[in-house]
């Protein structure tokens, strides 16, 4: 019998697939799933994590500007009643944070370590190789130039990889900040030269 989550994981599946995401679809699940099972000893909140990256991107806009609250709503529409009350809650608090890359101070310090895992798994890509890197900024491209146009997707982008290059820290954790942070930074440089100044 098909049940209510095999509904629910059809249709996340189907967004995932849907025609405009070069980037943001099943692939870059994928491969932060691929980063949590690599990740060294035990995650206390491992299920939230799962369902997070799952869902993080579930809804996807490139005109819009809440995606972030509104796959954090979908996760609670879908969950609720098969997943317990606060696995969903860690895991539409690790989406929503998804819109800054930012861990409030206020965040209960027992969540604070897995949360800052699972934003730096997503931001992965940053330091990836040369042709994965090349292949993200393609992807996004693709997303967003035939929404905005292309002056004001490149503009735009270019603001966006100048604010990271400002960070002290790309990554929140030690040790993606000292396997990527070198990588990435020579990624986003690389791209900027592309990009207006």
């Amino acid at each position: 019998m098909f049940s209510r989550l095999d509904a629910c994981r059809a249709a996340l599946r189907a967004r995932l697939a849907e025609p405009h995401r070069a980037y943001h679809g099943q692939s870059h699940v994928d491969a932060m799933l691929r980063g949590m099972a690599a990740l060294p000893g035990p995650l206390a909140h491992a299920a939230a994590i799962e369902l997070a990256i799952w869902y993080h991107d579930a809804v996807y806009d490139p005109a819009a500007r809440d995606n972030e609250a509104r796959s954090a709503a979908l996760l609670r529409a879908d969950l609720s009643g098969l997943v317990h009350p606060q696995v969903i809650g860690i895991a539409a608090e690790m989406i929503r944070l998804t819109a800054t890359h930012e861990i409030p101070p206020d965040l209960p310090e027992n969540w604070s370590r897995e949360v800052a895992l699972f934003l730096d798994l997503d931001l992965a890509v940053l330091g990836a190789d040369p042709p994965g890197y090349d292949a993200y900024e393609r992807g996004i491209a693709a997303e967003y130039e035939p929404v905005h146009g292309r002056d004001a997707y490149r503009a735009g982008r270019a603001g966006f990889l100048r604010a990271l290059l400002a960070r002290p820290r790309l990554f929140h954790t030690d040790e993606f900040h000292a396997a990527l942070d070198g990588t990435a930074r020579a990624n986003i440089r690389r791209a900027l030269e592309h990009l207006p100044g």
